[in-house]
């Protein structure tokens, strides 16, 4: 039962997930996403300036070090020089105490040795770890700027895209039926084609019979000059009688 309560859980969820990508607005999905980077790119800068900061302290420390070890090597040996001088006047109770004093600066020049031998041994740690946290944040500054510079171009992507799909939207509400009653645009398209050739066509036809009608008036004139002309060549030749006057001023 528990394991069924799981996986219905678990298919709840990614339900979610998929109908939240579905109508997310990307240009906010993006700004998100480079939030995101820049908040990870400051987090990374500040875990380098506290390594950084570890290999600087290192080397302070070094430096105090190696000056306190020349100050008890001084130490060291004017106790010694002392204690001879002691010796030379005979002065044994100063010559133990110079003595005591030269033995506890030199176990304490074995111990500043000891500390500078492992401060130096921190310091080339955390020297390799400061050179490989500036070249992360290097590394991650050059991704994070080629990311900016694809935001310009992803965002234009973006803005085609949608009217892309605006226009797509409009063709096809153009394309489809908005009602039974109401035609689509290429459904009004065809009708006013249609009755526009069919107008064009009874015109034409108009305008054929006109023609024809007045080619054939032509015709029949040209046949009535054509016999007035016949009859004054008869005439003119005494085989038949001259036309009449009338028909003389027709055939002219």
């Amino acid at each position: 039962m528990f394991r069924y309560l799981k996986k219905r859980w678990n298919y709840l969820l990614a339900a979610l997930n998929l109908r939240h990508e579905e109508h997310a607005d990307p240009k906010v999905q993006l700004e998100q996403a480079i939030g995101d980077a820049k908040q990870q790119h400051k987090q990374l800068r500040e875990q380098a300036a506290n390594v950084v900061a570890n290999q600087k302290q290192t080397e302070m420390r070094i430096n105090e070090a190696l000056e306190k070890l020349e100050k008890v090597n001084a130490n060291a040996r004017q106790a010694i020089l002392m204690a001879e001088s002691a010796q030379a006047d005979g002065d044994t109770a100063k010559v133990d105490q110079y003595t005591s004093a030269a033995q506890q600066f030199a176990d304490r020049l074995l111990t500043l040795e000891e500390e500078i031998e492992g401060l130096k041994q921190m310091h080339f740690q955390a020297t390799e770890a400061a050179d490989q946290a500036k070249a992360a944040v290097k590394q991650n500054a050059t991704l994070l700027q080629k990311r900016l510079s694809e935001k310009s171009a992803l965002l234009s992507k973006l803005d085609q895209a949608k009217m892309q799909e605006t226009v797509n939207a409009a063709m096809t509400t153009l394309n489809e039926s908005i009602g039974d009653d109401v035609p689509t645009f290429d459904e009004v398209r065809q009708k006013i084609e249609a009755r526009y050739a069919k107008a064009s066509a009874v015109a034409e036809l108009n305008e054929t019979n006109v023609e024809a009608r007045m080619l054939e008036i032509e015709e029949a004139a040209r046949g009535v000059q054509a016999q007035t002309r016949l009859a004054q060549i008869k005439a003119d030749l005494g085989i038949a009688p001259a036309p009449e006057p009338d028909a003389l001023t027709d055939g002219d």
